[in-house]
């Protein structure tokens, strides 16, 4: 499904993409450059990339898988001390209470599960994208 590109004004929020599933992170890259507001500035299939992506690109989001190499609460606590203003959506095909509250514990604002829509996805970045 294509999603058609938001209208939002401003600078694009910058964002970092962390699963160790390569067709996954392909495909994600693409749904999100498709979009005016969003923009992928890196990849990373394991925790020592992504830490070392978000220590340079301090970008607005980072999605990151729950199962992630290196332990995705793991990762996502590194990831919020080098960069404490970026924001962290985790993106799992679990729904387990545990892993759910275990990522809300190590800081995500969004927990979304692999499979929804591309509009469902997009919505959840632009929700965790946002300050408030």
């Amino acid at each position: 499904m294509t999603t058609p590109p938001d209208d939002t004004t401003g600078p694009p929020l910058t964002v970092i993409l962390c699963d160790d599933n390569a067709m996954l992170l392909d495909t994600l890259r693409e749904v999100l450059q498709a979009q005016s507001d969003l923009d992928v500035v890196g990849t990373a299939v394991n925790g020592e990339q992504a830490i070392r992506l978000v220590r340079r690109h301090e970008p607005d989001l980072v999605v990151l898988d729950v199962r992630f190499p290196g332990g995705g609460p793991s990762v996502a606590k590194g990831i919020a001390r080098c960069s404490p203003d970026s924001r962290i959506v985790a993106f799992s095909a679990y729904e387990d209470k545990g892993s759910v509250e275990e990522m809300r514990r190590a800081g995500v604002c969004e927990y979304v599960l692999k499979g929804v829509t591309n509009r469902e996805f997009l919505a959840a970045l632009r929700r965790g994208g946002t300050t408030g």
